[in-house]
């Protein structure tokens, strides 16, 4: 049966995820930066949620997918604590500034793991030639690989998705991603991807009654401060529904 994955930037997402029988969740937090790594009692909570695969996201900002060293060592340590917590998988994603595959790092990353996996995040939509870059994750020894098929959303890449499945031949899992929803998981699906990842994501209203008009703590337009991002447990429900 094709695997599931939910986007989840909170333990109560998790919980959604688990009593909803999603395979697996992607533990992140910064929805607007596409998703960083998440703290370490956030890790330690969802670990606890029984009947769930954790993802733990190792992304240190939002941005570019090119890390300083600096930053590298730290993704190394993030990689280690998540092997502390129990997490079954690391997400990363790095890239060379012309657009490939960073191997070296990506490597030491999945030996970093040991026996965790690793997903090799949507940072392969950014690359300059995606058979290419397959080619340079299976050599690291990636787990899988999310995509959209070097789209915006997977319904729009889904001929490349399916191009990867066939390329992939069964020596890496292709994960689509981005855009799926009730009305479309089943096509793509019928590509042959081994698992899809989805947000389901509903906005969650402050309980603020008071709220003071005269200051933007996060100054960025279009970016709400009295709402913040969960799981739409009805949209996920459906997506179940469709693949069951």
């Amino acid at each position: 049966m094709i695997e599931t994955e939910l986007c989840a930037f909170s333990t109560e997402a998790c919980r959604i995820a688990a009593r909803n029988g999603v395979t697996r969740v992607e533990l992140c937090t910064s929805p607007y930066e596409g998703g960083t790594t998440p703290s370490a009692a956030a890790i330690r909570a969802a670990r606890r949620i029984e009947g769930l695969q954790l993802s733990v996201m190792i992304r240190p900002r939002g941005g570019d997918f090119l890390y300083t060293d600096e930053e590298f060592e730290q993704m190394l340590e993030e990689v280690r604590f998540a092997r502390a917590c129990g997490a079954d998988c690391v997400v990363a994603g790095l890239l060379t500034p012309d657009g490939r595959i960073d191997e070296h790092r990506t490597a030491e990353l999945v030996a970093e793991a040991g026996a965790m996996e690793m997903t090799f995040h949507r940072a392969f939509d950014m690359v300059r030639d995606q058979d290419e870059a397959l080619e340079a994750l299976i050599r690291c020894g990636c787990r899988r690989v999310l995509t959209s098929g070097g789209r915006n959303t997977a319904p729009e890449g889904i001929d490349g998705i399916r191009s990867l499945v066939a390329r992939s031949a069964g020596r890496i899992a292709i994960m689509a991603g981005s855009g799926v929803k009730p009305a479309n998981v089943r096509s793509i699906a019928a590509t042959g991807v081994d698992a899809v990842h989805f947000s389901a994501r509903r906005m969650i209203e402050s309980g603020m009654e008071f709220r003071n008009p005269k200051v933007s703590m996060g100054g960025i337009e279009g970016i709400p401060e009295y709402a913040s991002v969960g799981a739409d447990e009805e949209m996920i429900r459906n997506i179940m529904n469709e693949l069951a």
